[in-house]
Formats: structure tokens, C-alpha cells, sequence
């Protein structure tokens, strides 16, 4: 790949305790040039964390070698205010070129070397949730306890192997639920699931996916995974194309949301994306086939049944400063003949760091959710069928707990009904 970075090429800063010491490695052997270093350093310089040439760059296309690329990593050592993704980075290159470092006199432990092959990452969370139908005075509520683990292992330079666990109980009964149904529009799994399974492999600007995992606009309308295959190129301009087979049989996050079993779907997907660090965007198409989807129609409950899920979504979003962001996205299904649009505005306001004690966030959204292409809403108190107001903030009163609360207001777009949700969350990350 091109080389692009940030340089740090001053004499670097003593940090760290005493440890083991390596045996020296060659300082003058290059770092080779699809080394996901080169990646990893460019974020780095990105966030702020390394600090260069007023020219921002590296002298051209030149490799550098393991020495330079040492001294880097041992000034991002130095800065302590950094985000909790920054610091994973820093970890992982403090010990792939741990022996330079030694050499700099930076030490580096040989256990943090060894143990950084495998590492394991997850949380416990607590949530509490409200709908209410203020017409039909109905009201659900549940509380949910879930833990979920995280492993990453390292096959080599360029591949590495990542899961997701998660098991879950209703504290309200304090009960195993082996039909993974708690409470009236909630389900859960009480048993240990294993959500996502998938090897990545990073190439310079080319990155391949192989298993069950996350799709593109995860952070929209498809808060779930699938099976298959996904490959990316490019830098700040992306392309991203992925294919396999989406669940949405009676145990799939579609039929727990909508209690409408369909058959699994053929899947396939294909987006565009741009950033330039303050702003970021795409247009995606993502197009499904099952035997049957049973679209909702509006004026009764009668379903529109349709083999085809087309949907066509547009995102972008814009930092103004460290304080201040934009984000959006609108997506249509054009098989769809009803509630076939669905769109989100939102403006946030600083947000809580794990990572960093005390900090804290707000925002306020609108949005507009129509089921029929909002089919994995990722949103907690607009569900999806749903349009109207959600305000919401977090709080981080301890490192690594992070306390959320949103509040929803709005109208059910099938039945023009008054709704009103409520939403609490504890996370406790390790």
C-alpha cells in the first residue's frame, strides 16, 4: 500500500516498567509494505495520538524500517489520553515490535507478548425496557441480565480469528427460558449463543471476511449478522460487497421482532463508503430472497406476501469538533408497497468514553421506521413500525461502566396509536 503517515521520527520517550528483555532484533529490516502496521500507525495519526512533519507525511513510498517504526509506537506509549480502541492499537504494536522497543528502552513485558495472540474481551450488561400503547393502554415491561464474551486470536501477520457469546436471563423471574422467550416482545437466550464466528484478513486496502458476522449498516437497519463471505478495497474512498445466507427462521432476530417466521434468505450486499475524519458516508443496496416476506399493508392485517427484500439506504455523518456531530441515513425497499421507508436524524452532544471516567454525552433524534425496511432495527425505544422523538444521554460514573438512559415519544404507523418507550442500560466492560 501507498504510505501515507504521520511520522514520528524523534528520539522516543522512556515509558513503561521493568520487564523481561529480548534477544535484539535487526533494527534496519523493513517493515514489509502490506504489514497491517502501516494501518494500524495511519489511525493513529488520524486520531491525534502521533505527532510528525509539518508536511503529514513520510517521505513518499518508502518502507520504513522496524527501528522508525518503533520510535512511533513508543511516543503513542507516551500519551495517556487516548480512547480505549487508540490504546488495543498500541498494545498490539507495542508487542509485535517489542524487541526495538526494549531496544529503545521501552520495555515491554514478554507475558503482554505471548498472551497478545489470544485476547479476550466482553461485558455484563443490564437493561430495563417500557413500551407502552397509550390508546390501546397496554404496557410491556422487562429487565434483562446479559454477559457476553469477545475472543480474538492472531493467526499470523495478516489474519486473525474473532467470535461473539452471549447468554442472557429474565431477572424478573429469575428463570432459565429454554424457548428463549422473556416477556411479550422481548427475546432471550439463556443458554451460551454463539452470535458471530469469522476470520478476517487484512491486506494493505484489501480486507476479506470468512463466517458468521456483521453486515454493512449494522449501526441502522441491520443490527444482526449472517453467514457468508464479504470482501473491502480502499482506503478513504471504499468499496465493500458481501454474499450468504441470512436467518430469519423461528429462533432469527427478524422473527423475534416481528413474530413473522420467514424462511432463510438468500443474501447479498454491495456499498460505497467515504471518509475524511470529520465527515463519513455511503450508499449501500442490500437485496434478500426468501420464499416468502410477508410485507405489513396499511388499513388492516393483511400481509403483502413478496419473495424479494430490496432495499436501497443512503448514511452519512459529520463531527464537527470533539463536542458536536451530525448523523443520518434514509433506506427504501422498493419491493415493498407499505411502511417501506425509513429514515433517522440525530445531533450528539460530547458521549461517554468507557474508557475515561466522568465523561458523559447526550443527543436528540427523530426518526422514522417503517417495518417493511426496517428489518434488524438497531434503535431501542423508535422500534421499528414506530416514528416520533427519542432523546437520551450516558454517563461513565466509573472506568469502564457506562450507565445509558433514552426516552421515546411518537405514534405506531400502522395503527396511528400514541407510544411511549422507555429504555435503561448498565454496561460493565472488561
Amino acid at each position: 500500500m501507498k504510505k501515507t503517515l504521520v511520522s514520528a521520527l524523534t528520539t522516543a520517550l522512556v515509558v513503561g516498567a521493568a520487564s523481561t528483555t529480548f534477544a535484539a532484533a535487526n533494527p534496519f529490516s523493513d517493515v514489509p509494505a502490506d504489514h497491517w502496521a502501516y494501518d494500524a500507525v495511519s489511525q493513529l495519526a488520524a486520531d491525534g495520538v502521533i505527532e510528525g512533519y509539518g508536511d503529514t507525511t513520510f517521505r513518499g513510498n518508502q518502507n520504513i524500517t522496524r527501528y522508525e517504526m518503533a520510535q512511533m509506537i513508543a511516543k503513542a506509549m507516551a500519551k495517556t489520553d487516548v480512547s480505549a480502541a487508540d490504546k488495543a492499537l498500541i498494545d498490539k504494536l507495542a508487542a509485535e515490535f517489542s524487541d526495538e522497543l526494549n531496544n529503545l528502552g521501552v520495555r515491554v513485558s514478554n507475558l503482554e507478548r505471548n498472551a497478545d495472540n489470544v485476547k479476550w474481551n466482553g461485558k455484563a450488561e443490564y437493561t430495563y425496557y417500557s413500551h407502552r400503547d397509550k390508546d390501546a393502554n397496554t404496557k410491556t415491561n422487562d429487565d434483562q441480565l446479559l454477559f457476553r464474551l469477545e475472543p480474538s486470536a492472531e493467526v499470523n501477520s495478516h489474519w486473525h480469528v474473532n467470535a461473539r457469546l452471549d447468554a442472557s436471563t429474565d431477572l424478573a423471574k429469575d428463570s432459565d427460558d429454554v424457548d428463549s422467550k422473556h416477556g411479550k416482545d422481548s427475546y432471550q437466550d439463556t443458554d451460551v449463543t454463539l452470535k458471530r464466528v469469522w476470520a478476517q484478513g487484512n491486506y494493505g486496502n484489501f480486507q476479506v471476511k470468512l463466517g458468521k458476522f456483521a453486515q454493512i449498516d449494522d449501526d441502522s437497519i441491520f443490527d444482526t449478522s449472517f453467514s457468508g463471505a464479504e470482501v473491502k478495497f480502499g482506503n478513504k474512498v471504499t468499496f465493500t460487497a458481501g454474499a450468504g445466507r441470512q436467518n430469519m427462521d423461528n429462533d432469527s432476530d427478524f422473527t423475534q421482532k416481528f413474530k413473522v417466521g420467514e424462511k432463510t434468505a438468500n443474501y447479498q450486499y454491495a456499498g460505497l463508503g467515504y471518509g475524511d475524519g470529520k465527515f463519513v458516508g455511503g450508499v449501500d443496496y442490500h437485496h434478500l430472497n426468501s420464499d416468502t416476506f410477508n410485507y405489513a399493508v396499511k388499513g388492516n392485517n393483511k400481509a403483502n406476501v413478496e419473495d424479494n427484500a430490496n432495499i436501497w439506504l443512503a448514511k452519512a455523518a459529520y463531527r464537527f469538533d470533539k463536542t458536536n456531530a451530525l448523523n443520518g441515513f434514509y433506506a427504501n425497499n422498493t419491493s415493498a408497497d407499505d411502511f417501506d421507508k425509513a429514515w433517522s436524524a440525530q445531533y450528539s452532544y460530547k458521549g461517554a468514553e468507557a474508557e475515561n471516567k466522568g465523561t458523559w454525552g447526550a443527543w436528540a433524534a427523530y426518526r422514522y421506521l417503517g417495518q417493511n425496511t426496517d428489518l434488524f432495527s438497531t434503535f431501542d425505544v423508535i422500534l421499528a413500525g414506530q416514528k416520533g422523538w427519542e432523546v437520551g444521554a450516558n454517563y461513565a460514573p466509573f472506568k469502564n461502566i457506562v450507565a445509558t438512559l433514552r426516552y421515546g415519544n411518537g405514534k405506531d404507523l400502522r395503527t396511528d396509536n400514541d407510544i411511549e418507550n422507555l429504555f435503561g442500560r448498565v454496561e460493565v466492560f472488561f
